[in-house]
C-alpha cells in the first residue's frame, strides 16, 4: 500500500454524495478530495497527486466517458474506479474498454460506500503491483545492458589478446629454421586467430548468446586462405553457407574443427598438383541439426587409415567433436574428401 493516506479524488456534481464519500472512506484512513466540475477534475488529476479517481458518469455537460478518454493520453494518470446510477451493461463496457480500472453501481447507502471501497482498495493495490513490476522490469533491462556491455568488453579484450598471441606465434614462426617446427607454430597460430574470430564477432554483435556461422565461417576462410597464400599454397577455399546461428559454446568448438579440416585440405589435398577448391558447406538439412561439410577434390582421404602429419590435428579434431557432442563423418565420393560434421541444437 501507498506510504500515509491514500489520496482519492472524487468527481460528482452530487455535493451531498460527494460528503457521505469523503466521510466513509475517510473513516477507511482514506484521504478524499470531492470536486463538482469534471474538467477541474481533469486539471488536478494531471496535477499527479492522486492514487485513485472516482469518477462519476452523469454530468449535465457530458459523462465520465470523456474524462476517461482524456486520461487514456496519460500513460501516468492514477487508476479511475468509474461510478453509475445506470444498470446498462453497455456503459460499465464502455468505461472499461476506456480504461477505467473497476466500476460500482451508484446507489445511496451502506452498500454504495462498502463497495465503492473495495473498488478502490483493489485500484490501488493492482496500481502498487503494476508500478512495482515495471519498476523490477526496468531494473532487469538496465542490469541486461550492463551485463551485455561487460561482456561485449570481455569479448573485446579477449579477441585482442589473441590476435596479439597470434601474431607473436606468426614472428616466431619466421624465426625457426625447422620445417616441423615451422609447420607447427603455423597449425598453432591458426588455431588461436579462429577462436579469436569467435570473440570478435561476439563483441559485434547485438546477441552474445548466438554466432552468425554464415558470417563467421566466410571471416574463417579468408584468415585461412590468406595466411596460407603467404606459405605458397595454391589451393583456393570457397564458402557456401546458409544463414545458421549456434549457441557460443558450440561456436569456438565448431570453429576449431572447421579450421582443423580446412587447414588439413589446404596441406594436404593437392600436393600431387598444382592446387584446387575447397568448399565449406554449412546447411541446416532438418530443424534441430546443422552440417557444416568440408570437402576438396584431391587426393582422397575416408578418415581410416594412416594420417598424414604429425596427427595432431585429427587428435584435435575427434577430441572437439567428442566435447561437442557432434558426430564427424567422411562421405563416400567419387573424388577427394568429404568430412562432414553433424551438430544438434
Amino acid at each position: 500500500m501507498p506510504k500515509g493516506p491514500a489520496k482519492i479524488l472524487y468527481i460528482d456534481d452530487d455535493p451531498a454524495l460527494g460528503r457521505l464519500v469523503q466521510k466513509a472512506l475517510g473513516r477507511q484512513g482514506r484521504d478524499v478530495e470531492h470536486i463538482t466540475c469534471p474538467d477541474d477534475g481533469l486539471e488536478r488529476i494531471l496535477a499527479g497527486v492522486f492514487d485513485v479517481v472516482v469518477l462519476d458518469h452523469q454530468f449535465s455537460n457530458g459523462t465520465g466517458l470523456e474524462i476517461l478518454e482524456a486520461l487514456g493520453k496519460h500513460p501516468e494518470a492514477p487508476p479511475v474506479v468509474y461510478v453509475t446510477a445506470s444498470t446498462e451493461a453497455a456503459i460499465a463496457v464502455a468505461a472499461l474498454k476506456a480504461g477505467a480500472a473497476d466500476y460500482v453501481l451508484k446507489a445511496v447507502g451502506e452498500d454504495f460506500t462498502a463497495l465503492l471501497h473495495t473498488a478502490v482498495e483493489q485500484a490501488i493495490e493492482t496500481s502498487r503491483l503494476r508500478k512495482a513490476r515495471e519498476q523490477a522490469e526496468q531494473e532487469i533491462h538496465d542490469a541486461k545492458e550492463r551485463a551485455e556491455l561487460a561482456l561485449a568488453e570481455v569479448n573485446h579484450r579477449v579477441a585482442n589478446s589473441l590476435a596479439l598471441v597470434a601474431a607473436l606465434v606468426r614472428l616466431q614462426t619466421s624465426a625457426v629454421a625447422d620445417p616441423a617446427a615451422k609447420e607447427a607454430l603455423l597449425e598453432t597460430q591458426g588455431r588461436i586467430s579462429a577462436i579469436a574470430g569467435i570473440h570478435k564477432r561476439l563483441y559485434t554483435t547485438d546477441d552474445v548468446r548466438f554466432v552468425d556461422m554464415d558470417a563467421y565461417l566466410a571471416n574463417l576462410a579468408h584468415d585461412i586462405q590468406s595466411t596460407m597464400s603467404l606459405d605458397g599454397s595454391n589451393a583456393e577455399i570457397r564458402l557456401v553457407a546458409d544463414p545458421v546461428r549456434l549457441p557460443t559454446d558450440k561456436a569456438v568448438s565448431v570453429a576449431v574443427i572447421v579450421n582443423e579440416l580446412v587447414t588439413n585440405a589446404v596441406k594436404y589435398a593437392y600436393v600431387q598438383s598444382a592446387g584446387g577448391e575447397i568448399r565449406i558447406l554449412a546447411h541446416q538439412p532438418a530443424p534441430g541439426t546443422i552440417d557444416i561439410i568440408v570437402e576438396d577434390d584431391g587426393v582422397g582421404w575416408s578418415g581410416e587409415g594412416p594420417v598424414k602429419g604429425t596427427g595432431v590435428g585429427s587428435r584435435v579434431i575427434a577430441a572437439t567433436a567428442n566435447g561437442l557432442g557432434a558426430t564427424l563423418s567422411y562421405d563416400v565420393v567419387d573424388k577427394g574428401t568429404r568430412a562432414r560434421l553433424t551438430i544438434s541444437i
